[in-house]
């Protein structure tokens, strides 16, 4: 029996990786480098590991702080025009309404995420917010799910976790949860190896019909 969904963040609630993937490229552009999707799809739902390979490959080890600072500023005035992904309030709400509990795992900072969720005034639906900053390893390593089961106080087979990403969907899966994928713009090409269900967007199928399909 279900008794909790768990949220991953970025590119699932609000779609902060196709505006970085964008960010980035503007910023290549500007020094006649093509920023190819596959490069930034591996840094999607982790670290950026893969993302200053590619920097230091093309420019060098020392424009990896100015790639990432100039990136930053690009992301953050195309942040402004960015609002929640269609169908994650109508999710939170029919989650409080089945008496779910409702427990989010983000590789990224508490900072970052709460920064957001609370000006999308959505904080108050999360029992438990799971950062990267909590962690030695971030997703595809399954601890941030781990530790979010824990607080919820809730068993691997009784929680579903939605993802974006193929690394996020790994890190769920080897915790034991159910997986199933919504992917943005810059994650729907991605081949997902194991998932449970796979929608476009929230809006397609309501939150008790895809625990059904699930189950």
């Amino acid at each position: 029996m279900i008794k909790a969904i768990v949220f991953d963040f970025d590119g699932l609630i609000i779609d902060t990786e196709t505006v970085w993937y964008l960010a980035f490229k503007e910023v290549f552009q500007g020094y006649n480098v093509n920023f190819p999707l596959e490069v930034f799809v591996k840094c999607i739902g982790t670290d950026d590991t893969a993302l200053n390979v590619f920097i230091e490959e093309k420019l060098g080890i020392e424009s990896i702080e100015i790639i990432m600072n100039l990136a930053k500023e690009n992301h953050k005035v195309k942040m402004e025009l960015l609002d929640i992904r269609e169908g994650v309030k109508d999710y939170l709400i029919e989650a409080k309404n089945l008496g779910l509990k409702i427990g989010l795992a983000s590789s990224s900072s508490r900072e970052w995420v709460e920064g957001f969720l609370k000006q999308l005034q959505i904080i108050d639906y999360f029992e438990v917010i799971k950062t990267g900053d909590e962690v030695e390893k971030v997703k595809p390593d399954p601890t941030l799910y781990i530790k979010t089961l824990d607080a919820l106080n809730i068993k691997a087979d009784e929680a579903v976790a939605f993802e974006d990403s193929a690394n996020g969907a790994r890190a769920a899966i080897a915790a034991g949860l159910k997986c199933v994928i919504v992917p943005n713009e810059v994650t729907k090409e991605i081949n997902f190896e194991k998932f449970h269900l796979r929608i476009n967007s929230m809006s397609e199928m309501g939150l008790a019909q895809v625990i059904s399909h699930i189950s």
